[in-house]
């Protein structure tokens, strides 16, 4: 923008009168004499665990919403655990951008399947997705479980299937799902920590 002298003078005159008469007290808007309330005052604390990776960083949730029956609580604030052992408080930039994820429009929150041959997803239940899902992992076992290698040696593997682990799970959950999923025969297991 080309601005010669004369314009530059108005312009700052200009800013100089409206600053001189909002210090002078003639404010556009009233002046409220009132505290503002703590904006996490009526929330629900909750403790989590981020979702990202696997360090298993603490985070505190906030939300909004008077625990009735019909209510449907809102995440509105997300920090991290001060108490937590292993971030202390801290958070990444992703961990500290989860707000985003959970209220993001696209963000699925139930099962949904896309029959072959079809280009629709279909909505299922939780009870019928868990249900397709373990028919579909023993008619794939059953086809494929090793019991022995060609010497005869008993090796009890399932090669066609492999299970990929939460890293932000607790150690308890983590150990009982290696030993579910290595008692099935799986021999390929992987953690999101890796993605």
């Amino acid at each position: 923008m080309d601005m010669d002298r004369r314009q530059f003078f108005r312009v700052s005159g200009a800013g100089l009168a409206a600053s001189s008469l909002v210090a002078l007290g003639f404010s556009p808007t009233a002046a409220l004499a009132e505290t503002r309330s703590f904006k996490l005052a009526r929330t629900t604390e909750t403790r989590s665990i981020c979702p990202y990776c696997s360090v298993s960083c603490g985070m505190i949730m906030y939300t909004l919403g008077d625990k009735a029956k019909n209510v449907k609580s809102t995440i509105v604030h997300v920090e991290g655990d001060p108490d937590h052992p292993v971030n202390r408080g801290t958070l990444c930039p992703k961990g500290a951008g989860v707000m985003d994820m959970i209220q993001s429009k696209d963000r699925v929150k139930f099962p949904q399947v896309r029959e072959a041959g079809s280009s629709e997803w279909k909505r299922l239940s939780w009870e019928e997705a868990l249900t397709r899902v373990a028919t579909h992992m023993k008619a794939d076992r059953d086809a494929n479980f090793i019991k022995a290698n060609d010497k005869g040696v008993t090796v009890n593997r399932w090669n066609t299937s492999a299970f990929l682990i939460s890293s932000a799970s607790s150690n308890e959950s983590g150990y009982l799902s290696v030993k579910i999923a290595r008692g099935l025969g799986m021999v390929a297991l992987d953690t999101q920590a890796r993605i």
